[in-house]
């Protein structure tokens, strides 16, 4: 189905027209159109054309206006002010056009992108052997809600869960498990199914206890780091140990995602030791090139814009001064794999802004290297803290992180208990559903409709309101509009362009039509809190609309009940499809 312009580009097309009839030097200028609470569009790009031409913006604006033509589209326009335009649709121009665009039942008129390419996107990093806690959470649910974007605007993407699974924390831990194989040993269960919870309990209890003797015994301490060494030369018994430790680890993972419903797939889990066999080649690469230079035995990338405290350039460390390699090793070999394996276009990180310098300098060494440039770009999503209700970074009473499952859990706890309150013949079973679609959604839903490099209030009780803008509230909507649905009966719905409608039809009308415009801007712009934004506004124009114009009781005339009921069902669909996007559920009743 070829795709359905929409009503605000169709308004920008004819005022771009009769603007360069009235002001041809002006060639196809921008008339800045804006929705208005005036009229249905103003705009307010003739004042500065005004002034570059140095005619006056009244006039020009009143020559604009005498080329443009009514009739199906725009009913209406007029100058305002100092040379506004006011722009009111024809009632008909935005049911048909509605119609036209819900009749693609997949998409809802969304075009693809014109020119989609490869995007890499990194996120959902946590650490193997260690418990994921709250901090691990935006990476996820943004990273997340960019994939469904970017895939639903027709980009591939290529999904990279960035583990930590290398470093010399890992000879403490196989020379312990070494010396004790039974502490990942599992509890026999009757299904052979090994929970997430007994994973963690292992992996943190074993971690604790060969932490304990590192730092208490000398003998263990050497062993141990002898292992450091066995397990970067590849030595096979030495990664078998280690392999225990990401399996264990993984077990544990799937367990967090799944509760936060989730897809993670186990070949897109490429932690630092997938490019241990590029880390040579990346640092001769950039050594030869002459992008890193030898300084007191490190490979080094100096940059003249960063400095320490002393004023002094700080570089970027590739290579440490003992032959051992850091995180931009690994993280410049990654973008080797990602643009010439993958043959990526773009790469995304999403990422925590504290790590903003350090991704700074890699991006621009792999540039300097030419292996980033015009063609290929990357970006990090900087995320900003969780912060608890006191405003300072989110911990526990005893001032220890929170963990992700413990959050989530008590999620799920207190949504379940605001679906019971206002359940409707559900069963308990269902409200133990419908409890956790809501309360996870209730947690993505907070985290997605801040600015990703804000920072946010995790704030449970605001975040399971029925009032306010909340995933909750969007979710009622949803289950409002589908119980009404049902009860019109043999009353099906179906556009009416012949009818004249009400201003809160038209309001209601305007805004689903942008749906198309908001996912592509929220796509492009790797900005989720964009169709947050835009669903809440679609909710809450919905309740005005239902207030205002009687659906089934009192009766309207049939063909208005038909086409109010079109309005409600473009609005449940918009409503579904959003939050899809963003990886929320949307039940059909609560």
């Amino acid at each position: 189905m070829a795709p359905v312009t929409s009503l605000s580009a169709s308004v920008q097309q004819h005022l771009a027209t009769a603007l360069s009839a009235a002001l041809p030097e002006a060639g196809s200028a921008d008339p800045l159109l804006r929705r208005s609470d005036r009229a249905d569009f103003q705009a307010n790009g003739i004042l500065a054309l005004a002034k570059k031409a140095k005619a006056n913006p009244r006039e020009l604006a009143a020559q604009v206006v005498s080329q443009v033509v009514t009739g199906e589209l725009i009913q209406d326009i007029e100058v305002s002010g100092p040379g506004f335009l006011n722009v009111t649709l024809a009632d008909r121009a935005i049911t048909e056009n509605l119609a036209a665009r819900y009749a693609d039942t997949d998409r809802l008129g969304v075009p693809f992108a014109e020119n989609p390419g490869t995007t890499v996107v990194d996120y959902a990093q946590p650490n193997v052997a260690k418990e994921m806690h709250v901090g691990h959470l935006r990476s996820a649910v943004i990273g997340d809600a960019v994939v469904h974007l970017l895939e639903f605007t027709g980009e591939t993407v290529v999904r990279r869960h960035h583990i930590g699974d290398w470093g010399t924390q890992f000879g403490m831990l196989i020379q312990y498990l070494d010396e004790h194989p039974h502490e990942l040993d599992h509890k026999s269960s009757e299904d052979g199914e090994v929970s997430g919870e007994e994973a963690m309990s292992n992996l943190g209890r074993l971690y604790k206890a060969a932490r304990g003797l590192f730092d208490s015994d000398e003998e263990f301490k050497t062993r141990a780091r002898r292992r450091v060494v066995d397990l970067q030369a590849g030595d096979a018994h030495t990664l078998a140990v280690w392999q225990r430790f990401v399996d264990e680890s993984k077990i544990y993972f799937f367990s967090v995602f799944e509760k936060l419903d989730m897809e993670v797939r186990d070949p897109d889990i490429v932690g630092e030791s997938g490019y241990n066999d590029m880390l040579a080649e990346t640092c001769r690469l950039l050594e030869e090139s002459g992008v890193a230079v030898r300084s007191e035995g490190a490979l080094c990338v100096f940059f003249d814009d960063v400095k320490g405290p002393d004023g002094n350039p700080v570089p970027l460390i590739v290579q440490k001064s003992d032959g051992g390699y850091g995180y931009a090793a690994t993280d410049l070999s990654a973008i080797r794999d990602r643009v010439f394996g993958l043959k990526a276009n773009t790469l995304v990180y999403v990422v925590d802004a504290r790590q903003s310098l350090h991704f700074k300098m890699v991006f621009e060494t792999a540039r300097r290297a030419g292996w980033l440039g015009d063609d290929v770009r990357a970006h990090q999503l900087a995320f900003g803290t969780v912060l608890g209700k006191d405003g300072k970074p989110f911990k526990t009473r005893e001032g220890e992180t929170v963990r992700l499952v413990d959050l989530l859990d008590e999620a799920v706890d207190r949504a379940s208990a605001v679906v019971r309150e206002k359940a409707q013949d559900l069963s308990e079973e269902e409200i133990a559903e419908r409890g956790a679609q809501v309360g996870i959604g209730a947690v993505k839903y907070a985290d997605l409709s801040t600015s990703a490099n804000r920072d946010y209030k995790f704030d449970l009780d605001q975040m399971v309101s029925l009032n306010g803008d909340t995933s909750v509230y969007l979710q009622y909507a949803y289950a409002r509009i589908r119980s009404i649905l049902r009860k019109a009966g043999d009353v099906r719905p179906s556009a009416h362009p012949e009818l004249p409608l009400h201003e809160a039809e038209r309001a209601l009308g305007l805004h689903a039509d942008a749906f198309a415009e908001t996912v592509a801007e929220a796509a492009a712009e790797y900005a989720p809190h964009k169709l947050t934004a835009y669903l809440y506004q679609l909710a809450s124009l919905f309740t005005s609309f239902y207030d205002k114009c009687p659906v089934i009781k009192p009766a309207p005339p049939q063909d208005v009940a038909e086409n109010r009921l079109f309005l409600c069902d473009v609005t449940a669909r918009t409503l579904q499809q959003g939050m899809t996007l963003l990886g929320i559920r949307t039940p059909e009743r609560l």
